[in-house]
């Protein structure tokens, strides 16, 4: 027989779902109870966004962070020492070389991971088998097969799983989801968005290539169910640029974006995609495009005739444009980076009298007094939206209802996601069989 230890490190490795009960672990919270958080990743993000938006709320909602587990000994030292001096910490903080001595502790509620973009998925599932709840970082999964096991074990095991797409918790997208399910707005006809930066070092980490030795990490363990090849510093620290350890534009932006679609409309994924791109400026040994296009037609499956096309375009090598989402109805527009509502464009009254049409006369207002704009510079910080998130996750694991976003949403936004970079890396019309749940290139299954 295997003791639990053994068999937790071979699904981490073998990235499967783990077959011990989770309740058996749980611990039961009370109201007054505090609720004790493990940090699975210490990364740029969790430094610069998590941490600093869970401390935002973690006295008045009692949370504390009990321990730290990084398969890097540089990053358990960075994270004890940062914590420490921001005052989020006291002297019991425990530092774990990986998951497995993490869970193994009794003192662990929940957790929040940040870590490389093809573990989150894998890592959501070891931390729900473990009887915790979970915040994780969005992309939700980087291959169809990882999305299924992870929502699957949320599913089974019934935990508070919260994932990265912090704009499912601002105010202006609440509103801007409310006017379009009113049927004020009319029929979605297109989105078109975009994101755009110019940041020649995004997702570059020269110093630390230089700096890490493969002996202070777990080079095997970081891999996880991904082929294992031979050690490199640059796939480890700087995994944004290399397939397939990261989709890179798809995974980290376009999963904010395209998520909002799914919300807003209620379908839960794409009838087709195609898409382009390629590394036109950045060739600095990446892998993953610098620029990219997809282009997206969403409706019922089973009616054609209904629907709507959107447009997804980003550029890492110039900025203009920055980052938009319009929705257009034959109305007007919803403008998410102004937030207002507006009747450009939309049909004018005298010419639907000559169609016998009746015109969909939008008002102009604003979406919301408190409306906030998603940060897309390198370092967001902890920003509004990432911090009513992260608090609307701390509620949720003490009330037990759903989160703003649940597994399932992520799950969605994982499905577009692979539906665009396979269609990226073949050049052919991408579809998705949901009976089957199965991505299709050309009409062949791919398996991802």
């Amino acid at each position: 027989m295997e003791n639990r230890r053994d068999f937790i490190k071979k699904s981490a490795l073998a990235g499967l779902g783990m077959s011990f009960s989770a309740a058996s672990y749980a611990r039961i919270l009370g109201s007054a109870d505090r609720v004790r958080v493990g940090i699975v990743g210490f990364s740029d993000r969790f430094r610069g966004a998590l941490a600093p938006s869970f401390a935002n709320h973690a006295k008045e909602l009692n949370f504390e962070f009990v321990a730290v587990s990084d398969i890097w000994s540089r990053r358990r030292d960075e994270a004890q020492a940062y914590l420490k001096g921001k005052g989020y910490i006291t002297d019991n903080f425990v530092k774990c070389r990986n998951n497995e001595e993490l869970y193994d502790r009794k003192d662990i509620d929940a957790v929040i991971v940040s870590t490389a973009d093809f573990q989150h998925a894998l890592h959501c599932v070891e931390a729900v088998e473990a009887g915790k709840d979970a915040y994780v970082e969005k992309p939700f999964a980087e291959s169809l097969d990882d999305a299924r096991k992870a929502l699957k074990a949320v599913e089974k095991n019934k935990k508070i799983v919260q994932i990265g797409s912090q704009r499912r918790s601002a105010p202006n997208y609440f509103a801007a989801n409310d006017f379009i399910r009113s049927g004020k707005f009319g029929d979605i006809s297109m989105v078109e968005m975009t994101w755009n930066v110019n940041q020649p070092g995004r997702w570059r980490r020269p110093k630390l290539v230089s700096e890490i030795r493969q002996e202070d990490t777990d080079w095997k363990r970081y891999q996880m169910n991904r082929p294992q090849t031979a050690w490199d510093p640059r796939k480890y620290l700087e995994f944004r640029l290399f397939y397939p350890y990261s989709s890179g534009i798809p995974g980290q932006w376009m999963s904010h974006q395209i998520d909002t679609v799914h919300w807003f409309s209620g379908y839960d994924h794409p009838r087709s995609v195609v898409a382009n791109g390629g590394i036109y400026l950045w060739k600095d040994g990446r892998t993953n495009a610098d620029t990219f296009t997809a282009v997206f037609d969403y409706g019922p499956d089973d009616d054609k005739t209904k629907g709507f096309q959107v447009t997804y375009h980003s550029r890492m090598t110039n900025e203009a444009g920055g980052t938009k989402e319009l929705y257009y109805s034959n109305g007007g527009m919803i403008n998410l980076d102004t937030n207002k509502i507006t009747s450009e464009g939309g049909l004018e009254e005298k010419y639907a009298k000559e169609m016998g049409m009746k015109a969909n006369l939008l008002t102009e207002q604003t979406l919301a007094t408190t409306g906030e704009k998603m940060e897309t510079s390198a370092n967001t910080g902890a920003d509004p939206m990432t911090s009513r998130h992260m608090r609307n996750w701390m509620e949720c694991v003490r009330s037990r209802k759903e989160p703003n976003a649940p597994a399932k949403a992520g799950f969605n936004h994982s499905v577009a996601n692979i539906m665009a970079t396979i269609a990226l890396h073949t050049g052919e019309r991408v579809t998705f069989d949901s009976t089957k749940q199965e991505v299709l290139a050309s009409g062949k299954v791919v398996k991802v």
